[in-house]
């Protein structure tokens, strides 16, 4: 086999392998994952955090209230976050049971 056929099946391996990743990534974020309010640091908050944001990572401040994270479903409220926007940044409170 010849390096240019080497080099050209790597690179169709590998960019199977990310497509199947990818795959799996969008697939996971389309299940069972709700948007959670409130929990996400500054700077790490997934997409559109409300006004003066524009996408991921531009949340201002620690649990801004508009910001928000993909999480497990039924796991924001338990966190301490909410599952619509709100005023504030209070840092979130788990529930317990």
């Amino acid at each position: 086999m010849s390096v240019l056929m080497k080099t050209t099946a790597a690179a169709a391996s590998l960019a199977a392998a990310a497509t199947l990743s990818l795959s799996a990534t969008a697939a996971e974020a389309a299940g069972a994952k709700e948007k959670c309010y409130g929990v996400a640091l500054a700077g790490k908050n997934d997409c559109a955090a409300g006004p003066g944001t524009s996408c991921a990572g531009t949340s201002t401040v620690n649990y801004q209230g508009n910001a928000w994270n993909y999480v497990a479903k039924g796991a924001c409220v338990k966190m301490g976050g909410t599952l619509t926007a709100h005023e504030g940044n209070a840092k979130p409170v788990p529930k317990k049971g």
